[in-house]
């Protein structure tokens, strides 16, 4: 930390900050950083998880995925409630959800009550970020915003970088179930913090809920995960795939009724109106493929430890390598914007990353080629999740409906993150051989990356996108 020659500044991380907010920060970021870490921390501990309850890759799935649904389904609602009570209480509230789901994970006797567990931890952890985000809006001059909201994004990478290490240490050498027991002291600090630094005034907005699109909605997925958890690839026929088949229709008919009920609501979840413009529909198509691609990073511990017998700690840090890979090259990323466009940064983001699956999934039994491959794929994740389809939308999106065009990137990046996971689980599951499980699960993966990097070039041009 470097104090400038003003008084009331100080320089983070490359952050120059104005003191009187760093403790609104500090609660905002440490909330956050709870909730980012909860997601990463887990996936060397599928394979102990598994052993504890006796459970396979189609029901380890269900640990991410049923937390992303709870994420989705939380979003709108604790966004809404913190416009209409006020920022602190809603942001205390979430944190408390996050910690009571936590004690329950501590504690959980079977498989369904952790996964109960998982959905209150989520339906806390899913307002703490965007509820966070509208705290420094209320709080923090626009001057000064970008520069605060970076340091609490930060978080994120800080939790995606240290998850996979944490959570590999704590389940080799004591039990998967210390990873939830940091959370509880954490939540604790956070509350006593939000209830001094976090804004309680409200802007007091009265505009319905969109509870039919919310519930359509999380029905539309909750099939989803259903079908493609229970994939069966081991067969090419349709008769080994009933179930698949069936909940994917119930998904679609969802998603249909999802379209009229949105088209007549006042303040739509997901607003059809935004479609309209093709730059924008094909940015949330390829976001939704991003974010399946994210969830081929779940199972990376898992597939080294069915793969190499590596212990958690160790399959734990070859995952983090790509996660420390991904928060170096964003900036940079941010930076190749401005120079090359949007297009081409995502196009050899999705490139790289295919690259580095496929490898991955051909020397899933080398230690040396799986490091080279987390380092690859790291890279091209640092392009596609930093900020290029951020800086499309905001580029496209009309100055009114900017805000809520931006935030459902983040719908769609977790819908995708659904897709991804639930695909994992049921390729991996539907096949006796763990190991090839994983392989056919990381080729299915390069080839969505591949399809990622041919949807890119239906985006505008450098040229174009500077008319724009």
């Amino acid at each position: 930390m470097a104090v400038h020659a003003r008084p009331d500044k100080t320089t983070i991380a490359g952050h120059a900050v104005d003191r009187s907010y760093l403790p609104l920060l500090l609660t905002l970021g440490l909330g956050v950083f709870a909730g980012a870490l909860d997601l990463g921390v887990l996936s060397p501990a599928l394979p102990a998880l598994g052993s504890t309850f006796g459970v396979g890759a189609r029901e380890l799935a269900w640990v991410f995925t049923l937390y992303l649904l709870a994420n989705v389904v939380s979003i709108p609602i604790m966004t809404k409630l913190s416009d209409r009570n006020g920022r602190r209480p809603v942001y205390i509230a979430c944190v408390t959800i996050f910690a009571l789901g936590s004690l329950l994970a501590i504690t959980a006797p079977s498989f369904g009550i952790f996964l109960t567990a998982r959905a209150i931890q989520a339906l806390g952890a899913g307002g703490i970020f965007p509820v966070a985000t509208a705290a420094i809006a209320d709080r923090v001059p626009q001057e000064r915003r970008g520069a605060a909201l970076g340091l609490v994004a930060a978080t994120w990478g800080l939790a995606a970088v240290l998850g996979p290490n944490l959570g590999g240490v704590l389940t080799h050498f004591l039990s998967w179930r210390w990873i939830f027991a940091a959370n509880i002291p954490l939540s604790i600090v956070v509350v006593a913090l939000a209830r001094i630094h976090v804004p309680a005034t409200a802007s007091r907005a009265r505009g319905p809920l969109d509870v039919a699109g919310i519930v359509l909605l999380a029905v539309a997925l909750l099939c989803a995960m259903i079908g493609l958890s229970r994939l069966d690839a081991s067969s090419a026929s349709l008769g080994g795939n009933e179930v698949t088949i069936g909940a994917i229709f119930l998904a679609l008919v969802a998603l249909g009724g999802l379209h009229v009920v949105e088209r007549r609501a006042s303040e739509p979840v997901i607003s059809p109106k935004l479609f309209a413009n093709r730059q924008i529909a094909v940015t949330y198509v390829l976001e939704i493929l991003i974010g399946v691609l994210e969830g081929a990073l779940f199972f990376v511990p898992a597939a080294l430890v069915a793969a190499q017998h590596l212990s958690s700690a160790s399959a734990g840090a070859i995952a983090a390598i790509g996660a420390l890979m991904f928060v170096v090259v964003i900036p940079m990323a941010g930076r190749a914007l401005d120079a090359v466009g949007s297009r081409l940064v995502l196009a050899v983001g999705s490139l790289l990353t295919a690259l580095g699956l496929l490898l991955f999934a051909l020397g899933l039994r080398s230690l040396p080629a799986s490091i080279i491959a987390m380092i690859v794929a790291g890279t091209g994740f640092g392009a596609l999740l930093g900020a290029p389809t951020r800086y499309i939308v905001s580029n496209e999106a009309p100055a009114t409906m900017r805000a809520s065009a931006i935030g459902l990137l983040s719908v769609f990046l977790i819908i995708g993150q659904i897709f991804g996971g639930s695909l994992a689980g049921g390729i991996v599951g539907s096949l006796a051989d763990p190991v090839a499980g994983f392989r056919a699960a990381y080729e299915t993966f390069a080839a969505v990356a591949i399809v990622t990097t041919l949807g890119t070039f239906a985006l505008k041009s450098r040229r174009l996108e500077k008319k724009s």
